[in-house]
């Protein structure tokens, strides 16, 4: 479903905060895969997955979105093949307007606008459903405005936004981080349970290592722009965090001190 072959990414080139964040990655994901990504700050987690949504372009290598290059693609024309997912809950909705439009303006993307009515009848009956699945009460508010929401409520809605479409590609950046643990937890469930009812593939980065070996059938681990270790199936399931711990300090020479993800 996705292929990533050789990917480099400099920031900044020629300069004196000159960095490369991305170091010859290699990743390749087959269909229904639910990956979950760890790494130290600045390991290139965020921007692989700003340059897979075409936020960047990389220096050099190519991304392959299910037999299709779109390496140099527009991020506008990536958007009807990919879902994706903030760790602020603020980023994925607009504030002003009602649920239900934010639900339309999904349910939409990647289609031709018309001069048809706004939203149909049918519409909002689907919309009611997909609340439902939820359990947080949002299908009785569908014309309530979204400003008015909690953090997970919104982040919940979002992630039903980004996966409204099956979209072939699902992109969860610390999607749970601006959460209390209790909502993150909540939003983290029904993150599994839509990935799982729709078959969807999925990446997901994340800062908390009991988490990343939780949810997903295969975990990488990342550092300084590469990936340096990859493990599915019973073997992911069959870690515990000390081991990511060790492996993680002998990779980055023990300097994790005052890293997010030890502290999360």
């Amino acid at each position: 479903m996705l292929t990533l072959s050789n990917l480099y990414k400099t920031f900044n080139p020629g300069t004196i905060n000159e960095k490369t964040v991305l170091n010859g990655l290699n990743l390749e994901l087959n269909p229904s895969d639910f990956v979950t990504i760890i790494g130290g700050n600045g390991a290139g987690k965020s921007t692989m997955l700003n340059m897979i949504a075409g936020v960047h372009i990389p220096d050099e290598g190519s991304i392959t979105l299910d037999g299709v290059d779109i390496t140099k693609l527009k991020e506008y024309k990536r958007a009807k093949y990919l879902g994706r997912v903030f760790q602020d809950p603020m980023l994925g909705t607009a504030a002003d307007m009602e649920i239900e439009e934010n639900l339309a303006m999904a349910y939409r993307r990647g289609k031709t606008r018309g001069l048809g009515w706004g939203i149909t009848k049918a519409e909002k009956e689907q919309y009611v459903e997909l609340l439902k699945s939820l359990d947080l009460g949002l299908e009785t508010r569908l014309t309530s405005k979204v400003g008015l929401l909690s953090g997970g409520q919104r982040q919940a809605l979002t992630l039903l936004m980004a996966t409204l479409k099956n979209p072939k590609l699902l992109l969860l950046d610390e999607h749970t981080a601006a959460l209390d643990p209790k909502t993150a937890r909540k939003v983290l469930e029904l993150t599994e349970l839509i990935i799982a009812k729709n078959s969807l593939t999925a990446l997901m980065v994340t800062h908390n290592m009991k988490d990343a070996i939780q949810f997903g059938n295969r975990l990488i681990m990342m550092h300084e722009g590469k990936i340096i270790y990859d493990v599915a199936g019973e073997e992911k399931k069959n870690l515990k965090v000390s081991d990511l711990l060790a492996r993680f300090e002998s990779a980055s020479g023990g300097e994790f001190a005052n890293d997010r993800m030890m502290l999360a």
